[in-house]
């Protein structure tokens, strides 16, 4: 079958905090190892009270040690924030740790606001211009050579996890193809341009050292519950954080009851609308449905479910009722 993921952002709840954010993200990730998922990746957002994971390397090495087969990464790393030769040290250990189970996804936006990246960066320059260029230094650190170059990070040489790039325009899939990398798009935040990102992907692939033939993988924003009644319900939290996140209110992940009380106005509503129009919401067989419409639609070789609930026990059954009914096969 294609192989289903988890992509989490030790959400926030309201009510909650960041460590039992964590807490909760690492339960999950105990859960999907055993429900079969084949990676858990984590992201990296800086300043936003709904999302706790800030510190991918520093989760990941917790996660990877709770955990014992599936692949745990990021998704990603964003590498302008970052010098080339730190994340290369940090994921070469966490490869050294954890062989065979690391995954490196790079992205090039801040994962925050201007204010907060010019803090991260201590400059003016947000770098991500430079992002193509940094990709390959980082990965020269960590290819197998006899000479290592100088600096030699250690762990360093031989110590490559898996690396992919991520992105939500054609930008990232044309780079990615260039350099001969799996591809990772972000359709659950950014749907507009999927169809042209995975065209530019594999138009533009060149075999490398690194993959031979182009490995695309699509995340998609997913809840699934009982009844198509009870998904939508529970997507009524996101609904809500939609239209925070539109106005710059970005506090926690509200609940359903917070959700359900705010009276939206018709404009309102219909941003909302729009931004869930291609989220995947409702019972194993609906989920089943689109995600299969999905899979089929980009060719894609995997899939990747952001599944953001207040309630930590339903986003873990929503994820159990996922891999319970999935059974669509690998692609011809």
């Amino acid at each position: 079958m294609i192989p289903l993921s988890v992509l989490d952002l030790a959400t926030v709840a309201s009510g909650s905090s960041p460590a039992q954010a964590l807490r909760e993200t690492t339960m999950l990730a105990v859960d999907a190892e055993r429900l079969g998922y084949h990676r858990f990746w984590v992201a990296e957002h800086h300043a936003i009270a709904a999302v706790a994971s800030s510190a991918p390397a520093v989760l990941i090495e917790h996660l990877a040690t709770a955990t014992s087969t599936m692949r745990v990464g990021s998704g990603g790393v964003m590498l302008p924030n970052h010098a080339p030769l730190v994340i290369a040290e940090q994921f070469a250990t966490l490869e050294a740790l954890h062989p065979g189970r690391i995954d490196l996804g790079l992205g090039r936006a801040p994962g925050t606001d201007h204010v907060t990246a010019r803090a991260l960066r201590r400059s003016a320059d947000l770098g991500a211009d430079h992002f193509p260029d940094d990709v390959v230094e980082l990965i020269r650190y960590l290819l197998p050579n006899e000479s290592p170059p100088h600096p030699a990070p250690v762990p360093g040489s031989g110590y490559l996890p898996e690396v992919w790039l991520l992105g939500s325009s054609t930008f990232s899939a044309q780079l990615s193809g260039m350099l001969g990398l799996p591809f990772s798009f972000a359709y659950h935040f950014a749907p507009a341009l999927l169809d042209q990102a995975v065209e530019a992907y594999r138009a533009n692939f060149q075999p490398s050292l690194l993959l031979e033939e182009p490995h695309f993988m699509v995340a998609a924003s997913v809840i699934c519950a009982d009844t198509d009644e009870e998904a939508q319900r529970l997507a009524l939290s996101s609904a809500l954080n939609i239209l925070q996140r539109s106005t710059g209110r970005m506090g926690p992940l509200p609940s359903v009851e917070e959700a359900s009380a705010r009276q939206f106005s018709e404009s309102e509503q219909a941003l909302v609308n729009e931004a869930l129009s291609t989220h995947i919401i409702g019972s194993a067989d609906s989920v089943q449905e689109g995600l299969t419409t999905l899979a089929k639609r980009t060719n894609a070789d995997e899939l990747m479910l952001s599944t953001r609930i207040h309630s930590f026990e339903a986003r873990a059954h929503s994820l159990e009722l996922v891999a319970q009914r999935w059974t669509v096969p690998d692609k011809s």
